[in-house]
């Protein structure tokens, strides 16, 4: 296995990793901000308040887009799998 190698897998592990990642990140980010603001303009101080919200949202994620983000993890590890006698060699 040669560097370049080592480097192109943690690169697509990353950005695979990213993808299925960022539809959960970038709404909890969104309704957290969301959250904090109605908490500042109405000045509930309530802890618990910004993860219920949060929660509910990364389950609705989950359920609309877990088939995709099985699939995405499939294919990386299909293709990663099917390349695999190659890189040994390598």
């Amino acid at each position: 296995m040669t560097e370049e190698l080592v480097l192109k897998l943690s690169q697509d592990a990353m950005k695979t990793t990213a993808i299925i990642a960022a539809p959960m990140l970038l709404g909890t980010l969104i309704i957290g901000l969301a959250v904090s603001i109605f908490q500042a303009l109405t000045q509930i101080n309530e802890a618990t308040l910004t993860f219920v919200p949060k929660i509910i949202f990364i389950g609705l994620v989950i359920v609309i887009a877990g088939p995709w983000m099985l699939d995405v993890m499939t294919q990386y590890t299909v293709g990663l799998f099917e390349s695999l006698s190659t890189m040994v060699r390598e």
